[in-house]
């Protein structure tokens, strides 16, 4: 395995599968190549794993599950994960310079939002590894009746490109402090950090095949994982689409599953809100991560009578972001993730001026110079004259495209909230506290962020209601997808109890 930091070295690197604490080509041979999205240049070669290669992790997964891994105390799980979470720390730099070439984000984002909180992650799970515990259920008679809660097994763990690092840490944390082994596909666009993560893990001492890091496409290696029959567990991240075939291949082997999936989150701003505050977190709600967030607050809901002053500072917000290098530590907006991503953006734009929509602000690439040229960026792009039933407005773009779609009355603007397949967050901008809290109450999402937007923390649940998918990502919750509840009976009694009893 090759690994070089992109601010040093523009050499391309090659990364082998990370099966049983060994490195090891594909059994195919077959390798692919992710390129930089800021220039379209390779950035790293990758062993391309196939369903051989995803049986061989899984076999590897569930021998370490049934032998060493078994034997290691819930003190010393947390104390792995704690390790662990200290050399990400001290390779936080490094780590997030290879995030932000990989992916596109602006390290700005990398080294201060994305790095940050994979330690903590890390860092949280392990204080939980000692804290799992079962119930004692009181019981008439000579009976003693407890509860064990356990760990499923083999988890197979599928992430998208948007987030590489950070929803590598969402799965794996919960799953190893609960006792359970991982085989984990990274999303092929962006596979670099979680084979870098792979290196850490056997730095930090886990024993071979805890944790197995296995690159490759999802129709081959991503469809092997959800359908093999020896995995207890399959947790996956990303589209709706994706997700449902994910639960269809599990579905034959009675295999559970946790979706985390896609959003089309209304951010709603009433009239009486501060309208400053409101356009910040329009812009974090949108621009963040070039838009590639299932948490986007893309259905921008705002209230007529302060539509125009709105608007007007939002555009000027817009088009003051500073889109270019993402390495550069004043650039505000890096690329897409992909030449495919950014077409299904433009894509989307097209379609919304056909609708009708107006095109306020973006809209198209912007013109940049050298390297650059060959990138997948994409302008800040603001959608006016959006009516909610429009294909801007119910589908997932994933890019800086959002829908503005005014509201007069509060009875109607749950209705159109509320009127989509979606359900996975939602923001609210106003002053009184009385409405922050019904609208709350109200609005069909599984995270609701009043005077705020796109605040995480790992403590926090989070998770979607209707097709934004099932199980909670983070928290306490987190360990109810990783963890199985075993129930207990014991007869303290010194004669038989039962219906044959004399």
């Amino acid at each position: 395995m090759i690994s070089v930091a992109p601010a040093v070295a523009s050499a391309v690197r090659h990364y082998d599968l990370f099966i049983d604490g060994t490195w090891v080509a594909a059994r195919s041979g077959r390798t692919f190549t992710t390129p930089n999205p800021s220039t379209g240049a390779p950035l790293a070669t990758i062993a391309e794993g196939d369903r051989a290669d995803i049986d061989r992790a899984v076999q590897a997964a569930r021998k370490a599950y049934e032998g060493p891994w078994s034997r290691v105390s819930a003190r010393d799980r947390g104390r792995l994960l704690y390790k662990l979470a200290q050399l990400i720390d001290q390779q936080a730099q490094r780590l997030a310079e290879l995030e932000t070439a990989d992916n596109g984000k602006p390290i700005r984002e990398s080294r201060y939002i994305d790095l940050p909180q994979v330690v903590e992650t890390f860092e949280y799970f392990a204080g939980w590894a000692t804290k799992i515990e079962g119930d004692t259920i009181p019981l008439p008679g000579p009976l003693l009746n407890y509860t064990l809660r356990e760990p499923v097994g083999v988890c197979g763990q599928i992430i998208p490109w948007n987030f590489p690092l950070l929803m590598t840490a969402w799965k794996l944390a919960p799953a190893l402090a609960a006792g359970n082994t991982c085989v984990l596909k990274p999303a092929e666009q962006t596979p670099v950090t979680a084979m870098e993560l792979a290196a850490l893990i056997q730095e930090a001492g886990f024993p071979d095949g805890v944790v197995n890091i296995v690159p490759g496409y999802g129709e081959t290696a991503g469809a092997a994982l959800a359908s093999h029959p020896d995995v207890d567990k399959v947790a996956f991240t990303g589209s709706t689409e994706v997700g449902k075939l994910i639960a269809r291949a599990a579905a034959d082997n009675l295999t559970k599953v946790s979706l985390e999936l896609g959003g089309k989150a209304p951010n709603i701003v009433f009239a009486d809100a501060d309208l400053d505050q409101a356009v910040e977190g329009a812009m974090m709600g949108i621009f963040f991560n070039q838009g590639q967030v299932c948490c986007a607050g893309s259905r921008l809901f705002v209230a007529e009578p302060v539509r125009e002053r709105f608007l007007e500072r939002f555009q000027a917000r817009a088009r003051s972001l500073r889109v270019g290098d993402p390495l550069k530590p004043e650039t505000q907006m890096g690329p897409q993730v992909s030449d495919e991503q950014l077409n299904r953006i433009k894509g989307y734009v097209t379609i919304g001026r056909r609708e009708g929509a107006t095109v306020l602000t973006g809209g198209e690439s912007p013109r940049l110079s050298g390297p650059l040229k060959r990138g997948y960026f994409f302008q800040p792009t603001i959608l006016t004259n959006v009516r909610n039933r429009m294909r801007v407005a119910q589908e997932e773009i994933f890019g800086p495209v959002t829908a503005v779609i005014p509201f007069k009355e509060e009875e109607e603007l749950i209705r159109q909230a509320n009127d989509t397949m979606y359900g996975l967050s939602a923001g609210i901008w106003t002053r009184d506290l009385s409405r922050a809290h019904r609208f709350a109450k109200a609005i069909q999402a599984g995270t609701v962020w009043i005077n705020t937007y796109n605040m995480i923390h790992p403590a926090m649940p989070f998770g979607g209601y209707k097709q934004s998918g099932y199980g909670r990502e983070l928290g306490r919750h987190a360990l109810d997808l990783y963890t199985q509840v075993k129930s207990v009976w014991v007869d303290l009694s010194d004669k038989p109890i039962g219906w044959y009893a004399a």
